[in-house]
């Protein structure tokens, strides 16, 4: 087990070495669309990268949702198999909409894992983002 220090400085490393080994500008939070941004995550389980619709307006947060959920076959061409959930509760209550794909099996605190987390990663959020940059004006227009 770690401390808390020793477990923050290894999820530091973690993310550095990351940017190091795929050094790029990512999307991110850059979607042009307020509260719609991908996101990357990892745990001492699993490795996530996800696209988070996190707006208010439960009519709108649908309406995005409903638009890449319409793309459902051309999404799977550019990531594989992904889970979808449009009522996602985050831990700290939160209902957002979410789509995302995951690793299990590797950890944070593993660097044993972390080349094969790193791939993942680079993969899957380039094909999220290639998906997002062919149909951004089909999917901007709610």
């Amino acid at each position: 087990m770690f401390s808390k220090q020793e477990a923050q400085q290894l999820k530091k490393d973690f993310w550095t070495a990351f940017g190091k080994s795929f050094p790029r500008k990512w999307i991110l939070y850059d979607t042009k669309v307020k509260d719609m941004a991908f996101k990357f995550s990892v745990d001492n389980k699993k490795a996530e990268v996800s696209l988070d619709i996190e707006m208010k307006d439960e009519i709108f947060r649908n309406a995005y949702y409903e638009k890449i959920w319409s793309l459902e076959d051309i999404l799977k061409d550019f990531i594989g198999e992904f889970h979808k959930e449009e009522h996602f509760s985050l831990e700290n209550g939160k209902i957002i909409s979410r789509i995302w794909v995951q690793k299990p099996g590797v950890s944070v605190f593993n660097k044993n894992t972390w080349q094969e987390i790193f791939e993942f990663f680079y993969d899957k959020m380039n094909g999220f983002e290639m998906f997002y940059y062919e149909y951004e004006d089909f999917i901007k227009d709610v």
